[in-house]
């Protein structure tokens, strides 16, 4: 059993001493650390997870013991406990390979999280939902309807507990109403050719263009479309002997990978979010 600290605040000296001392002092034991400082905007960031088998304080406490250190130097924080096991819900439209992707490495055990339900906009990926006995819904969406779909889907998310949200593919614009209930808790996947090749068909702009790289990004959701805090990135190589096919295929794996490592990162608290920036402790 492990408790995860999470800090940023204004940068000033003494801020690894106090934390670390508040750890000693209650006899635990510093497992791992790691700080970074932002000295343009002299922001200080921290990660440290310490092991709570000889640590004095309950689990159920440790925060409310923090809390007047966190108050002294003004920290944003928050406390994990490794019995923690988040609630993740899949929004999905038509196509299936992150869908898959995300199934199988939850299934496998890859990943401790819970999948209480999948939410579509479509019911062709019901299918898969099925295989992996996870329920799914469909909440057929038009410019008319957006509005009150989305506050079923926020009922049916808030029913089930859910804590953040993976849009794995998920073809449709959430709204600014639908991100404030789950700020920095929506996790988007898409091609890293936005903004030189959007609309529907990027991959065949790519290839006509001659693209030498291609790549994928993944990152948090805000109302501002597509510029949402990035959690991770990755690239392929391509060149003249790919065909739109290929270069399709090598797009899909890498949004695969690219949006596993975002789910994992956050599944294990790692990113902390400043400025429309993230700081990812790897």
């Amino acid at each position: 059993m492990y408790a995860t600290l999470l800090i940023s605040c204004p940068d000033r000296r003494g801020l690894v001493a106090a934390v670390t001392d508040f750890i000693f002092r209650r006899n635990g034991n510093i497992l791992h650390l790691d700080q970074h400082v932002d000295a343009e905007q002299n922001i200080f960031f921290m990660r440290v997870q310490w092991d709570l088998a000889t640590f004095e304080i309950p689990p159920e406490k440790i925060a409310s013991s923090f809390a007047p250190i966190a108050e002294q130097y003004h920290m944003s924080w928050r406390v994990h406990l490794a019995d923690e096991i988040l609630k993740m819900a899949i929004f999905v439209s038509k196509q299936d390979h992150c869908l898959y992707d995300i199934l199988s490495r939850w299934r496998s055990g890859e990943w401790r999280v819970d999948i209480p339900l999948i939410i579509s906009n479509h019911a062709d990926l019901q299918h898969i939902a099925d295989k992996f006995e996870v329920p799914f819904y469909v909440f057929p969406i038009t410019k008319a309807t957006k509005a009150e779909q989305e506050e079923k889907q926020l009922a049916l998310l808030k029913e089930h507990a859910v804590d953040f949200i993976v849009l794995a593919r998920y073809m449709q614009i959430v709204s600014e109403n639908f991100i404030s209930h789950y700020p920095n808790r929506v996790i988007n996947i898409h091609h890293s050719f936005l903004p030189a090749f959007p609309g529907a068909k990027p991959y065949h702009q790519a290839y006509e263009r001659g693209v030498k790289i291609i790549g994928a990004t993944s990152h948090y959701v805000t109302p501002e479309l597509d510029a949402g805090p990035i959690i991770e990135q990755d690239v392929t190589r391509v060149d003249h002997r790919d065909s739109v096919n290929e270069m399709i295929r090598k797009g899909k794996d890498l949004e695969k990978t690219v949006l596993a490592r975002a789910i994992w990162y956050h599944l294990h608290h790692r990113v902390l979010v400043y400025n429309n920036k993230t700081v990812v402790f790897k």
